[in-house]
């Protein structure tokens, strides 16, 4: 089982990674804010989903002599086997491969990805010097210290909220809201990071907003105003994330765009284990989870720092580019 277990985790390191990178083979740099949190909104939306569904399918324990977490193994994991094989025949490494586009539509779309790559020629474009970039690894602090609240607040809020005695179908309800938020959030931030054509500040007011809810949330004792609180830490929470997963775009190409970004994941999925170790230890220490909700804060607080010191550059604004005549 662990073996298995490992292999599931190697086998889906390079995913996200692989999104990301062919993501910018697909879509100009002005879109890609928009289309970064088009992607990612499913993070939050599998929760908002996912967390009943799979209680549900625990409710199955025993049917056919399997276990529930049998069952949610297996239903689970069909929709992801299946989608495996419709992306490696259906979709193509580039626009000009894609023969379920008008001639018209992949022309213009390979025509406008060539002329920027042209235009993105002083970019890096070797792994090497992705690696060794002090920007990949800054980015991968930044993203870290986003991640960190993420991980620390979601593995913990089911237990602060039933914490103020609510019943368990409750809290469920509950802790989704924070997860509602971030979804609609983050459609709005990254589409109005691609029409001002600008990242890093839309990154950091994101991990702001974060951060200072999170602040908030540990000074209110009243239940209601504490999930509002964190509900809106949530949209920071999501938010940030297309504007973030555009910026490697600007200074790296090709072979070091996708090497790059793997080392910026890398890195912030340190926070996987960092974020809820640190609520987890505070708590013990002190009985509450305020603490550890500080020190997550902390974390995000020196992520805006190392942000805003890094030379990062603007894209074309959205709504200065030329569309296509179909859009």
């Amino acid at each position: 089982f662990y073996i298995l277990r490992a292999l599931l985790g190697i086998a889906e390191a390079g995913f996200f990674p692989g999104v990301v990178f062919y993501l910018s083979l697909w879509f100009p740099a002005g879109y890609r804010g928009r289309i970064s949190s088009y992607f990612m909104v499913a993070i939050p939306l599998s929760t908002v989903i996912g967390a009943p569904l799979s209680g549900i399918i625990l409710g199955m324990d025993g049917m056919l002599g399997f276990s529930g977490w049998q069952w949610l193994f297996v239903i689970e994991a069909v929709p992801a086997i299946v989608l495996s094989v419709i992306v490696f025949w259906y979709l193509t490494d580039r626009p000009a491969e894609a023969a379920w586009l008008e001639p018209d539509q992949r022309n213009w779309l390979q025509a406008r990805m060539d002329a920027e790559n042209k235009e993105d020629a002083g970019g890096h474009h070797s792994i090497a010097a992705a690696l060794k970039s002090p920007r990949v690894l800054a980015l991968g602090l930044v993203c870290f210290g986003a991640v960190i609240t993420n991980y620390g607040v979601s593995f913990f809020l089911p237990q602060i909220i039933s914490g103020f005695g609510l019943s368990a179908l409750a809290t469920g309800f509950v802790a989704a809201l924070p997860y509602v938020v971030g979804a609609v959030g983050m459609i709005w931030w990254g589409r109005r990071s691609d029409t001002r054509g600008e990242r890093k500040i839309h990154t950091a007011i994101a991990i702001a907003v974060a951060v200072i809810s999170l602040i908030v949330s540990t000074m209110l004792s009243d239940p209601v105003l504490k999930i509002i609180a964190i509900s809106i830490a949530g949209f920071g929470m999501f938010a940030y994330l297309g504007p973030f997963w555009a910026i490697p775009n600007t200074f790296l190409r090709g072979p070091a765009l996708a090497a790059g970004i793997a080392a910026i994941n890398s890195i912030a999925n340190v926070a996987g284990f960092t974020g809820p170790y640190i609520v987890g230890y505070v708590k013990t220490l002190t009985g509450s989870f305020e603490g550890g909700l500080l020190a997550l804060a902390g974390l995000g607080c020196v992520a805006i720092v190392i942000l805003l010191c890094l030379p990062i550059e603007r894209t074309a604004p959205l709504a200065r580019t030329k569309p296509h005549p179909a859009e």
